[in-house]
């Protein structure tokens, strides 16, 4: 019975001096990413609050759809900077894992809101509740 031995070691070493450990090809993060990542998170978190906190903007609509644009860029930065997801780890599948369950997510949230909106506009009762004895 032969061994492999020498050759097992020689790949370890080839994938450590390439960066790659025995990690599955996930992703590393460097300081750098991090800090790109913490300063980024710290920015599109400050924003909203002093946007609603001061009221820059008098439309309370626009300064909503404002702050849901920046909640929707810092979750991809926390995606991208802190859980390292991108295309190459794991052959892919994280990313379609991700997008499947984002569309799962946008189909049930679209649904209950529609499903409550026709709730609302067609079961309400149409007199003044206040007039009742």
């Amino acid at each position: 019975m032969t061994t492999n031995a020498p050759a097992k070691a020689h790949t370890l070493e080839a994938n450590a001096s390439h960066g790659h450990g025995d990690h599955g090809g996930a992703a590393h993060g460097s300081l750098q990413s991090y800090l790109i990542g913490f300063g980024l998170s710290v920015v599109l978190t400050a924003v909203p609050f002093w946007l609603v906190m001061t009221g820059a903007i008098a439309d309370k609509q626009v300064t909503a759809l404002i702050v849901l644009v920046l909640a929707a860029v810092q979750i991809v930065v926390h995606m991208v900077y802190f859980l390292h997801m991108n295309t190459r780890s794991e052959n892919g599948w994280t990313m379609m894992a991700m997008i499947f369950t984002v569309v799962m997510v946008v189909i049930a949230l679209t649904g209950s809101l529609w499903v409550m909106h026709h709730l609302n506009v067609n079961m309400m009762p149409l007199h003044d509740m206040s007039q009742m004895p």
